[in-house]
């Protein structure tokens, strides 16, 4: 091989989000086999801080969803916040560009996929995610504790790659005309068929509903369900090519990070989330919106 050309492939790779040192996504049992490593950061994003102050796994920190996130003045929209804020949140959190950050929730990956999401964006390599969390954990009978944990602060170095996993409007309305590119709705049936007496409701025109939930079994532990179940359901769509350029998007961006973890976790390397998602898009006059159950 051309040395120049293995060159390129080596810095292809090292800012891909394909490219993670850690698994994934890890069981509750991994984690509790590792909760004494030296390099791990476990991050507790349960519904609110009432419940991480009730009871967390030992070890863990807690972050709000709240804290990724901030509102566009002009409209209220709530975008990711800046690279500079996400850096500085976690080097106050005491985590470093060695950590091996490991997430959970209470909500199936609804809170978690957020912070993967962002963290995979900046290229962190080690990042895992429980699955069934907090609520899996709880049903096996392991132990917790309301002690809360605190870190020493340090400065978060980023790396030099950004992985692009991210889209924004003026790029949809582009991707819409010339129809390259897969949209998943990840809202309700009722989000997706939109509300007839209204008319900036509905879905992105040629968009496949597959909503967030039904990747999660709750009967389980609120744990993904099986790949094969998970797949099989994409396929039913038509969604089969883990390499086609997919956008996931729902009302603000929050179901739509949950959706994205599930693909990566199931290997689709093509994958972006639309943050403005419906609560931006609904806004714009000159964006299309369908009515219907029909893409």
């Amino acid at each position: 091989m051309d040395k120049w050309l293995l060159i390129h492939l080596l810095w292809v790779m090292s800012v891909s989000g394909a490219v993670n040192a850690s698994p994934l996504m890890v069981d509750t049992a991994w984690l509790q086999g590792h909760l004494n490593d030296r390099d791990l950061v476990l991050v507790d994003m349960s519904t609110d801080e009432t419940q991480y102050q009730r009871f967390h796994i030992p070890g863990a920190i807690y972050v709000s969803y709240g804290y990724l996130v901030k509102q566009r003045k002009k409209d209220k929209v709530s975008f990711r916040i800046s690279d500079d804020q996400f850096f500085k949140l976690l080097g106050l959190l005491g985590i470093s560009r060695e950590s091996h950050i490991v997430i959970y929730d209470d909500m199936g990956g609804l809170n978690a996929g957020r912070f993967y999401w962002n963290l995979e964006r900046i290229g962190h390599k080690k990042i895992s995610v429980v699955d069934g969390g907090l609520v899996k954990w709880i049903l096996e009978g392991r132990k917790v504790t309301n002690k809360p944990t605190e870190r020493k602060q340090v400065a978060y170095i980023p790396g030099k790659g950004i992985y692009n996993n991210e889209t924004g409007i003026a790029t949809v309305k582009q991707d819409i005309k010339q129809d390259k590119v897969t949209f998943l709705d990840v809202r309700s049936r009722e989000e997706y068929m939109g509300y007839p007496r209204y008319k900036r409701t509905g879905h992105i025109p040629g968009a496949r509903l597959w909503p967030w939930d039904d990747s999660v079994d709750f009967d389980n532990g609120f744990t993904f369900r099986k790949k094969t179940e998970l797949e099989e359901s994409l396929a039913r769509i038509g969604v089969k090519d883990k390499k086609a350029p997919l956008v996931l998007y729902c009302h603000s961006g929050h179901r739509a990070a949950q959706a994205y973890l599930a693909l990566r976790y199931l290997g689709y390397q093509n994958v972006k989330v639309y943050d403005g998602s419906m609560a931006e898009y609904s806004r714009d006059m000159s964006a299309p919106i369908k009515q219907g159950a029909k893409p």
